[in-house]
């Protein structure tokens, strides 16, 4: 049998993960799961400090990082409905790295997450060839399953039927 007790979905706001919210707050609802919603901040000092010329401390940075990070929380905020907030238990987090991926992977591994859902954009060979994926980067070296969700959404599965398989 498998149990969900954390379950984690990956955001950076765009559609695809939208779709992997929905995903997450269904499995998380059916599995009586806590549902950790996050989504990671650029680094903004750490990558200051690689350019020529800049010191390892820039307080300007610093007010600006604070900034992303609030205006982050703000968005989490808003994407977790009441009905969520009755119905689930939901932690909302906000890290702050250079990769993506490494951050999110640090939190799981400290949460104890047992799914990670993230969306993806699907793009195209070359694109991905520069670009990289934070899923990929996901599914490669994440401490559990992960479940990566395309947009637009082929609705092969609907969250009555997830209830439907749960019950059974």
């Amino acid at each position: 049998m498998v149990a969900l007790k954390h379950v984690l979905v990956a955001t950076d706001f765009g559609e695809p993960a939208g779709v992997a919210l929905d995903y997450g707050r269904e499995l998380a609802r059916v599995f009586g799961a806590t549902l950790h919603v996050v989504h990671v901040v650029d680094d903004i000092n750490a990558r200051a400090v690689g350019l020529t010329g800049f010191p390892e401390h820039m307080p300007v940075l610093e007010g600006v990082q604070q900034d992303l990070q609030a205006a982050a929380r703000d968005t989490l905020a808003r994407l977790i409905t009441e009905d969520d907030r009755r119905r689930l238990s939901v932690r909302t987090v906000v890290l702050t790295g250079i990769t993506p991926a490494q951050a999110i992977l640090e939190y799981a591994k400290e949460a104890f997450v047992n799914l990670i859902i993230v969306g993806t954009h699907g793009r195209g060979a070359v694109a991905h060839l520069f670009m990289g994926s934070v899923a990929e980067r996901l599914v490669r070296a994440a401490p559990c399953p992960v479940l990566t969700v395309r947009h637009p959404e082929r609705e092969f599965l609907r969250p009555d039927a997830l209830a439907a398989a749960a019950r059974h």
